[in-house]
């Protein structure tokens, strides 16, 4: 669906940010209105991600207002809040494929836009990104070229944010950090920093007559470059003094101006012209609101994050009935965690930012003294459950399997190396779907493979699950790793009891005679239809072994499929190179054994964005591909 032409007076001429500079700073507000509009129209039947967007309207339109973008580089962090900033960018009539297979990406990529400066999906790189575009415009002495940064949505919890920070403070540059403060990341944000943010205050006629002092000073000549830093550090102190209250970023020598209403488009226009073109790196602090504009996400923004499909008038969400279905893999989780909880005191649960996304907050619910949301923070999230694990407690962390790239160093230097028990669950592994390249976590099996002491799962349906989650509680199980997807299981009936699963051991499903495939995790379902049509269109006799465990391999499994068959077929949902296939490839070269392995899984490249069901086609891993290549030899 597309809005009809006719609806919007303004928004109808703009095509792209040089049709918006056309305008009086008296229209903004009616644009700011009619692009609100806009957004709530099209994701009530096109689902994203919605009321991070709705919150930076007046700031996506006075930033392209002000700025001569592409020229000027605005470099977002967390694309949940750049809609707006797509639509002004040239993908209004394409914004109804936003997130559809072969449609607009999901995110801001440089791929698709020049007016996209970097790509966003992770949290908190836009600071760093950004600065190492400002040093290099100064390198080539692009002396008219301004760079923002816009971070928020949570994202200034993150390391990374900090790191920037740092660097900004002590490099010659003159970025402008706009600070985007809803309160919000995805659920509510948590910590000092977001209480600190909260409470920040400063005079706007204080920052006024400091800059038009600094200019009349300059021009006097008896102010430089050496000497300005000397007079921030100098008034920062007396600020401090008179506020009671010391600022952060200007403790860090970066000027700080606000909080400001983020959402009075006029005013937030004329500041950004204010000090657009002052020297030194700078922070704009703006106060906002995540679902601004649409009351149903104004009262609860985490909901509405990314509420699907939605009556535009009534704000009531369109849902579908669930209740004969089987349940997210997700709930599984969630349920047994605390089922876990309930039955050993040791047990605590970790999450970076995701409690609603992982089930966490079933635990936080439940036990609110033994569930933990850290902020996006995700090497915190794994070496705060390593300090937790090596004083007797059995933490529970759970991270997104994209995410959890981001924490890989914690994994090994902080849990792996002490053998630690901590589990690690890889909620959303494999294939997404909409979120595309940046959210697929297919990497998670071949990255984790080489490490030391880690045990690497991944269960068939939510019974396998249940089952792995009761054993990596148990004594003496080190880390564990167990990943699943995005999505539904596959068992309606998913309650089963909580039996412990030998380590290291896979199971055979069925037996055969011309082809051994191999699989691990829920993808094994799909492979089991195909098994099943191969075997009844073409006469087949195929064995089905699920692996359930990377890492220790089923040696006596492996042994018996090398034995018995000229061929063997891997199915994973992960990356092909370095995954469950390179693993069964080795074991058989290294026993001496000869089949002819075809390995199935994710190729060796950026898989777009789409639903799961069409990326697996694509990659061949959908019953249908897997059939092909099972009666390849047959035809």
């Amino acid at each position: 669906m597309k809005t009809e032409s006719t609806t919007y007076n303004l928004l109808n001429s703009i095509s792209y940010p040089e049709d918006l500079r056309k305008l009086s700073v008296e229209q903004l507000p009616e644009i700011c209105k009619e692009l609100r509009q806009d957004i709530i129209q099209e994701l009530s039947c096109n689902p994203g991600h919605f009321a991070a967007s709705l919150g930076t309207v007046e700031l996506t339109v006075a930033l392209h207002y002000v700025y001569n973008t592409p020229y000027d580089r605005i470099v977002w962090d967390v694309g949940h809040q750049a809609y707006g900033h797509k639509m002004l960018t040239g993908r209004r009539e394409a914004f109804c494929t936003n997130r559809k297979f072969k449609g607009i990406r999901p995110f801001p990529t440089p791929v698709e836009s020049d007016y996209d400066t970097f790509a966003c999906g992770h949290a908190s790189n836009s600071i760093s990104a950004a600065l190492g575009m400002a040093v290099a415009a100064a390198r080539k002495g692009e002396k008219d070229r301004h760079v923002v940064a816009v971070i928020g949505d949570g994202s200034m919890s993150g390391g990374l944010a900090f790191e920037g920070l740092n660097n900004a403070s002590s490099t010659n540059n003159n970025l402008l950090i706009i600070l985007n403060d809803n309160d919000m990341a995805i659920d509510r944000s948590v910590g000092g920093m977001k209480q600190y943010l909260f409470n920040l205050t400063t005079s706007n006629r204080y920052n006024q007559l400091r800059f038009k002092a600094s200019k009349m000073l300059f021009k006097m000549g008896v102010l430089n470059e050496d000497r300005r830093k000397a007079l921030i550090r100098f008034s920062n102190s007396l600020k401090s003094m008179a506020a009671q209250q010391q600022n952060i970023f200007e403790g860090m020598n970066i000027r700080y101006f606000g909080p400001i209403n983020g959402h009075d488009v006029k005013n937030l226009a004329r500041i950004l012209r204010d000090i657009k073109d002052l020297k030194g790196p700078k922070i704009l602090h703006l106060h906002t609101v995540k679902g601004k504009g649409f009351e149903p996400a104004e009262k609860d923004p985490g909901i509405w994050h990314a509420p699907g499909r939605f009556d535009p008038e009534t704000g009531e969400r369109i849902t579908t009935d669930t209740s004969n279905l089987p349940p997210l893999y997700q709930t599984v989780f969630g349920e047994t965690l605390v089922e876990l909880a309930e039955k050993n005191p040791k047990i605590v649960g970790v999450t970076p930012a995701m409690p609603t996304g992982c089930s966490m907050n079933l635990l936080m619910k439940s036990m609110p003294d033994r569930a933990f949301d850290v902020g996006i923070a995700e090497g915190h999230a794994a070496t705060f459950s390593g300090g937790m694990a090596k004083e007797g407690m059995q933490p529970f962390c759970n991270i997104y399997s994209s995410f959890m790239q981001r924490a890989y160093d914690n994994v090994i230097h902080d849990i792996a190396l002490l053998r630690l028990p901590v589990v690690l669950c890889l909620d959303r592994a494999g294939l997404v779907g909409e979120d595309g390249p940046t959210h697929h976590g297919v990497y998670d099996l071949a990255y984790f493979r080489p490490i030391p002491n880690l045990t690497i799962s991944s269960p068939m349906d939510e019974h396998e699950l249940r089952r792995l989650m009761y054993t990596a509680q148990l004594p003496d199980k080190g880390p564990f790793v167990i990943r699943y997807p995005r999505g539904r299981g596959v068992l309606v009936d998913w309650k089963c009891p909580l039996e412990e699963i030998p380590v290291g051991k896979g199971r055979k499903l069925k037996d055969g005679k011309d082809i051994a495939v191999i699989t691990i995790g829920p993808i094994g379902n799909t492979a089991a239809r195909a098994i099943e049509r191969a075997e009844a269109e073409k006469g087949l006799s195929i064995a089905h072994y699920d692996l359930r465990f990377l890492k220790p391999l089923d040696e006596a499994l492996l042994h018996e499929a090398g034995r018995n068959f000229k061929r063997i077929v891997t199915i994973e949902d992960g990356t092909r190179k370095g995954g469950m296939g390179s693993a069964v490839l080795e074991f058989m070269a290294d026993n001496d054994y000869t089949p002819h392995v075809e390995r199935i899984g994710v190729p060796d490249a950026f898989i777009e964005h789409g639903t799961v069901q069409e990326l697996h086609r694509l990659c061949g891993m959908d019953e249908e591909g897997i059939y092909n290549i099972l009666i390849k030899n047959e035809e």
